[in-house]
């Protein structure tokens, strides 16, 4: 049997295997709490992960289901970024996710915008036994007390906050991270503050909007990019036709809640997005979506059913 044919029957073997595994869970779900359900979820998830996510030298990408909020994990070789963290009380399942893969330190955690939505379980992730290294968040304050508990996690653990300007640049394993705009300080809509990064990847590229809006995108022209993370949550305040024109996605990935209160994402923004040609992934109705990138192709999981114990929590 030939090397190719024999790692596609392993692949074949652990899937059925994890299938099982992960229907029993299911089943069983109903009497589990929040937290065990969680984390019955990432053992049973981490078996296909293991397959499928295979060579370190890939880049992977969990859009993170918390409902109607942010959160992003992103990781090549032994290196790490979280993108925001979800609302107050996604915080500890944020955590687990992340120790469920195996990660003990995060290079960078970056806090979008100071709403809730965005950096409330942030306090939860810095007051962990994640080691964060670098910490970066806009250069505006509020005054309520999710910002404050940030703060309060921050002088707690001795990190320094750092307010990054456009230009400014880092390294994820071997995935280059670029902050494309400088933050508008506007205290009456902080949606303008959000922290916009690009990652290149090779030939590969994404753009995570956080909640940035139209006026941000006027800013400067854009780039072709692979994977659009859709600025707030698919609003019509984001996604402009020019801008939309410009980077021209192949996907885009809305971060929402099921049947949330806001009606996100708006019909017009899909049509936008329909209209380009991008293929819409979204949170409220696939759940987690992981991407892997080789360098030249990505590969999506569509991973509804992998991860109906998370959207039970939900849907309850």
């Amino acid at each position: 049997m030939s090397k190719k044919k024999k790692q596609k029957k392993q692949s074949i073997v652990i899937s059925i295997i994890s299938t099982i595994i992960l229907l029993g869970i299911i089943l069983l779900g109903s009497n589990f709490n929040k937290t065990e359900e969680f984390n019955n979820f990432i053992k049973a998830n981490n078996l296909i992960e293991n397959q499928t996510e295979g060579n370190l030298e890939n880049l992977i990408v969990y859009f993170i289901d918390v409902g109607q909020a942010d959160s992003i994990l992103i990781k090549n070789q032994d290196d790490t970024l979280l993108i925001d963290a979800g609302n107050n009380e996604d915080g500890q399942d944020v955590v687990n996710f992340i120790k469920g893969k195996g990660i003990t330190k995060l290079n960078y955690v970056i806090g979008t915008h100071p709403h809730e939505d965005h950096i409330g379980g942030l306090d939860d992730v810095i007051n962990s036994d994640l080691k964060i290294e670098n910490l970066w968040m806009p250069k505006i304050q509020t005054n309520t007390k999710t910002f404050e508990d940030v703060l309060d996690a921050v002088k707690n653990k001795g990190l320094k906050v750092t307010a990054p300007n456009k230009g400014d640049s880092f390294e994820i394993g071997k995935a280059k991270c670029e902050v494309m705009t400088d933050s508008i300080l506007n205290k009456e809509n902080l949606n303008l503050s959000s922290i916009v990064i690009r990652l290149e990847f090779e030939n590969n590229s994404f753009l995570f909007m956080g909640d940035a809006e139209t006026a941000n995108e006027k800013t400067r022209t854009w780039m072709k990019t692979d994977v659009l993370k859709v600025g707030h949550h698919g609003s019509n305040t984001s996604s402009s036709e020019d801008f939309l024109k410009q980077i021209n996605p192949t996907y885009a990935v809305i971060m929402a809640g099921k049947n949330n209160s806001y009606g996100l994402p708006k019909q017009k923004i899909l049509d936008r997005l329909t209209k380009i040609g991008a293929k819409v992934y979204r949170t409220d109705e696939e759940g987690t979506i992981m991407m892997i990138s080789n360098g030249n192709n990505i590969e999506v999981k569509e991973n509804t059913w992998q991860f109906a114990i998370i959207k039970l929590k939900y849907n309850r």
